[in-house]
């Protein structure tokens, strides 16, 4: 029986770990990650305090920019943009517990955004 025991904790702990491995690879793919990471560490208070009229003014700014055709956000410009749009996706989250899993998938949503796409978009 505790030899049953240790089996199954080993291969829990192995699970796990190979998971964490695994899962960390994503992020190392994205060439822009680190820019994306830094405007987080950045932005991250200053959206959190945020309320709901500041955040319509931010977006409403990003739309109006993104599709203005005379106008091409830099790509700090446009990171800037999608990932305050991403803190405070995440700080609905945080206020709402209900909708937390939903909140955390248009946060990534948003951080996934990638600057050429949007490059893309504009020709």
């Amino acid at each position: 029986m505790k030899r049953i025991i240790q089996i199954a904790f080993f291969t829990a702990v192995v699970v796990c770990s190979a998971g964490n491995t695994f899962g960390q690879d994503k992020q190392g793919t994205d060439p822009d990650g680190s820019l994306k990471q830094s405007i987080y560490i950045k932005y991250k208070r200053e959206v959190q305090a945020f309320d709901k009229k500041a955040f319509d003014a931010l977006f409403f700014d990003f739309f109006q920019k993104q599709n203005d055709n005379t106008i091409t956000l830099t790509k700090e410009e446009y990171y800037t943009y999608t990932i305050k749009i991403a803190i405070y996706s995440e700080k609905l989250g945080l206020l709402y517990k209900n909708q937390k899993e939903e909140a955390q998938r248009t946060k990534q949503e948003w951080f996934d955004k990638k600057y050429s796409d949007y490059l893309n978009s504009k020709h």
